[in-house]
This record gives C-alpha cells, structure tokens and sequence, in this order.
C-alpha cells in the first residue's frame, strides 16, 4: 500500500532554508520589503555553527579598504565578487553596529564584537527578524521537492509547504554536529561541485620524539607553499600541524603544493651561513643553533624531524624546511569547505536558472574563503543579494 501523502501546511510569501548567517541576512533583507517570511532550520535552534565561531571572538570582518579585502578571496566568481563589493567590512561593521554591538579592529584588522561573543548579536539580530515579522520553525529538515511544493521532515511528520518563492541557505560540509552536514547536496546532484576540506590542518605521522611538543604553538615562522608565502602561528598536536598560519595555505597545499617553512625568516641565508660558521666548541649542534640563531624547542624539534640526515649547507634546509604530512585533517574537522553548489547554475541574482523563483546564498555556493572574517562577510553578502533578488522577483 503506498504512503499516504505528506499533509500540505500553508507557508509565508518567502520560505528561507537554513538559520545560520545567509539565510538570516536573506530573510532580513527580504522583510524589509515588506514580505512575509518564514525561516525553516534543521537544528534545535539557529545560527549553530555562527555560535561556534564566536567562541574564539567572532572575527567578523577585516577593516580593509574594499580593494584589499577583496584580494583576500583569491578569486572567487564575478557574482560573489560583486556581493561582497555591495555588502563589504564596512558594512558588516555598520550592520553589527545597528544592532547594538560596537565593533573594533585587532592589530592585525580583524573586526570583533566588543564584547567578543557571537550570542549577544544572534540575539539582537533574531529580536529584530521577529519585529519585522519573519517567523522561526526549528527541527524542519528539508527531504526535496514533492511537485511543486517542498518536502520536510518535522517533529510532527512530514509536511509540504508551498511558498511563492524560496531561498537555499542549506551551509557547506564541515562540522556535521552543528548541521552543515552537506547532505542536501543528494538533493541536486548534477549541480554540486565535489566537497574538499578549507582552512584545514594536516596529518603527520610523527615520531615519539615530537611527543613532548604537541600543543606548542610554533612562533617566528614564514610558511611557503606554491607561490605563497606567509607569516603566522601553528601548533604542533599529536594529528599533525594546524592553526592560522597553517590554514592560510592549505588551499594552496591541497592543490598539490608542497609545504616548507622558514625557521628563520628574519635572516637572510647568508646572516645564516655566518651564524652557523661560528666556533661550536664543545657544544652540542642543538645548543649550537640555539645560540646562534634563537631557535626554540619546537623549532629545533621540526628541524630534526624532518631534516635529518642534515645536508652539508644546513642553512638552506633551515630557509625551506620540508613538512611531510600524510593530506589534510578530515573534512568535517575544517573550518570551511571548498566546493558546493555551482555557480554557472545561477543567475547574477543568485536564483536557479532552471528553477523560477529558487534561490541560493552562503557557505553552500562553491566558493572559498580564508579564515580572518572573509567567510561570514561573504556570507552575509550573498544572503543580502538573494534577498534583493527574491524581492525583485516578488515585485515581478
């Protein structure tokens, strides 16, 4: 006997999918044109995976000039391009600052919230969606289309809703246990680009003598992989290597670039040449080279790591020190994905071509951002443009 059909539930003029920071912006965006909206998110509650990031100060932005900060993307598509053109760091500086949390720039341009967490501002910013009108059913999974309408498993059984029009802001694939869990890629499987780790940290098959290391930040270090070369922090754990410094060029490691670093990058390979010149004496190489060169115990521990056996002219191998790491951190450990939905699919509004009155923002778009606020602008950005191109459709 087959299933009795899902019963039909009246919905709002727009139906937004997914309550994290695109799909927030969008409905936002769209109540202030007067629809009605309703917000459906698969978790208990919203803005999950926003939440996390706010445990570590929620970078918001980049206090950039828009030139600068739109570099900082490494090229993504025109349409995510002008997104962020029109909704930039000084307007997520403005936005956040509307909902009453001052803003403030780190040494190292990075925008945070005064008060350094992500909870006051998902409060203001659902206080205000609720004053507009916008309406928020939790535990809603989307399970696809059913004809014309769309199908989802609720805590009270499968229900169909029919708006006029719906915006997808379903995430990327990493960190399942706050609901971007990609599966909705199952759903549209000619239009998704293959899921790969971002921003992510890489397995090493370490040595017991590295053991005593693991948790120890590693400091003065530049990381070169390709044609990119940076300065920034990691840590040493017993998985691997991981930390800013590491994910500003695991895009360019995943690609197949290898990983060297420079343990010494304030001094040029000749400096190092006549430091390690110098007499030895009875000392150990070791306290020979914490002398001479200031390298620190985690240092010297990767140098003999992965140096050995050293060559006759150790100050090259200490200008580009081979990581040997076994690929990246499992995907679901990443901060951000790389692929998703493809672009070409959409039009420059960010609606289905094949799929009127369809739309699509946020982290599940193939695009990719690297970590210091890029993520949630661009985030935010394309949940504006959605919603601008869901009202301009509506007005049609």
């Amino acid at each position: 006997m087959p299933d009795a059909p899902a019963p039909h539930t009246a919905a709002a003029t727009a139906l937004v999918i997914g309550a994290g920071p695109a799909g927030l912006m969008a409905a936002e965006t769209l109540a202030a044109s007067g629809h009605s909206v309703m917000i459906v998110e698969a978790m208990p509650s919203p803005g999950r995976k926003f939440l996390m990031a706010g445990k570590s100060g929620l970078n918001l932005t980049m206090d950039l000039p828009p030139e600068a900060f739109a570099r900082g993307y490494g090229g993504v598509s025109d349409t995510v391009a002008g997104a962020v053109a029109a909704f930039g760091p000084a307007e997520v500086m403005a936005w956040a600052e509307g909902l009453g949390q001052e803003v403030f720039a780190g040494t190292s341009g990075r925008v945070f919230p005064k008060l350094m967490k992500a909870s006051p501002l998902l409060r203001a910013w659902l206080a205000r969606l609720g004053d507009a009108g916008v309406t928020l059913r939790t535990r809603w999974r989307w399970q696809g289309w059913q004809g014309d309408g769309l199908l989802f498993e609720t805590p009270d059984g499968p229900r169909v809703l029919h708006p006029v029009l719906t915006i997808l802001a379903l995430g990327g694939a990493s960190w399942k246990r706050l609901g971007s869990d990609g599966a909705w890629a199952a759903l549209l499987p000619d239009e998704v680009a293959e899921f790969q780790p971002a921003n992510m940290g890489f397995r090493v098959d370490w040595s017991a003598h590295m053991t005593p290391y693991f948790g120890q930040p590693v400091k003065g270090c530049a990381l070169m992989a390709g044609q990119q070369t940076t300065r920034g922090e990691f840590v040493v754990s017993a998985r691997g290597v991981e930390g800013g410094g590491i994910y500003a060029v695991s895009r360019a490691v995943r690609g197949g670039s290898g990983l060297t670093i420079d343990l010494c990058p304030d001094l040029t390979l000749e400096d190092l040449r006549r430091r390690l010149a110098q007499p030895q004496g009875k000392a150990s190489l070791s306290n020979h080279l914490r002398k001479r060169l200031k390298l620190d115990g985690v240092r010297l521990a990767l140098l003999n790591e992965f140096g050995r056996p050293f060559p006759k002219d150790l100050a090259t191998l200490i200008k580009a020190l081979p990581i040997m790491h076994a690929g990246p951190r499992p995907m679901d450990e990443a901060i951000s994905v790389a692929g998703g939905l493809r672009l070409d699919v959409l039009d420059e509004h960010l609606m289905f071509r094949n799929r009127p009155g369809v739309f699509a923002c946020g982290e599940m778009l193939d695009w990719e951002a690297p970590t210091g606020g890029y993520l949630i602008t661009a985030c935010l950005a394309t949940g504006r443009l959605a919603g601008e191109g869901a009202a301009r459709f509506l007005a049609t």
